[in-house]
This record gives structure tokens, sequence and C-alpha cells, in this order.
């Protein structure tokens, strides 16, 4: 039964990560998670109480993978300043990754508090992740300017995922390029 109860919660996670990447949060309702998986409306209500809940889940499940993948780009090379840019590109690599796509779909106004919470402790760790590169590089408040660092990348993912005019490697190009013009000590 606990293995079953898992499937069914993964399969909803998986249908709701679609849902939000094709249709975005208009497309994230328990009607359709009840039709991609082929469970009732009421069923849905035993695994989440709200899109909210199902969003705090995602971050829960996803954020970890996607960090780890930004941490790992980073953990490849030696130097400060390369470290900045494997952070960087690392994240904008993944704005296409439906893990990544999912949790952007649902902006923070429409969370509870708990579920902006998360998300926010999410990005802190994001931003700790830099904070000892942008030392490295001579910066008098590393702290903030990972914050700072963090917010240039945030731009470019929205960037991309408005399908700017630019190609998404120009705007990488770019981000790369005004974050380690902007965090040298």
């Amino acid at each position: 039964m606990a293995e079953h109860r898992s499937m069914q919660r993964t399969a909803l996670l998986d249908a709701a990560r679609s849902l939000l990447s094709e249709g975005g949060t208009e497309a994230l309702t328990f009607p359709a998670l009840a039709e991609r998986t082929g469970l009732a409306r009421s069923s849905v209500y035993e695994y989440f109480r709200s899109r909210a809940a199902v969003v705090e889940e995602l971050c829960e499940v996803d954020f970890p993978v996607w960090a780890a993948e930004i941490e790992a780009a980073m953990a490849v090379v030696d130097r400060a300043e390369d470290k900045v840019e494997a952070y960087v590109r690392k994240q904008l690599e993944l704005v296409g990754d439906r893990r990544h796509r999912a949790v952007v779909a649902i902006s923070a106004s429409e969370l509870d508090a708990g579920a902006r919470e998360k998300i926010r402790a999410a990005h802190g760790g994001l931003v700790a992740m830099i904070v000892e590169a942008l030392g490295g590089l001579g910066h008098a408040e590393p702290r903030l300017a990972a914050m700072l660092l963090q917010g240039v990348v945030d731009a470019a993912v929205r960037r991309i995922e408005l399908g700017a005019a630019e190609d998404p490697s120009a705007i990488t190009d770019a981000a790369v390029s005004m974050a380690l013009r902007g965090v040298r000590g």
C-alpha cells in the first residue's frame, strides 16, 4: 500500500511538472492532475491540500537535484572566477529543464507563506554556494555580491523563459560577462 501511494504521489508530481511547464499556473488544477494520472479528482486531495502544497513538494523534490547539478558544475573547476562562470552557466542551462520550468511557472504571490519560505530557503542555499568563490575574488561583501549575482541570473532566466529575441546562448554569455565584471572586488 505504501509503495502504491508513493507511486501515485510521484505520478502526480510528474503530471504537475508537465502541466506547469506546458501551460503555466492556470494549467495546474486538480481536475487536470486527475485527468493526467487517471485518478479521481477527490483522490488528488488525499495527496495534496492545495496547488501551493503541490508546488512546495516539487520544490522539496526537485530543487536539491537542481542545486546538486550546479554544485557539481562548480566542483570541476578550481579558480574562483571559473566557479562564478559555472554557477551562472549551469543555472541558465537548466532553464529548459521541466523541474525548473515548473517551479518558475508559479509566482510567489500565489503561494502560501510556507511555500514561499521553502522557495526562499532553497534559493538561499543556491546563493550560499557562490559566497566562497566571491570572497576568493576579493569582494568585501561576498554574501551581498552573491545575492546580486543571483539577481543577474534570475533576470537572464526570465529573459530566456520569455522567448526573447536573443538566442539563449547570447543571453547566457551576456549574463556571464556581467557577472564576472560585476563581482570583482
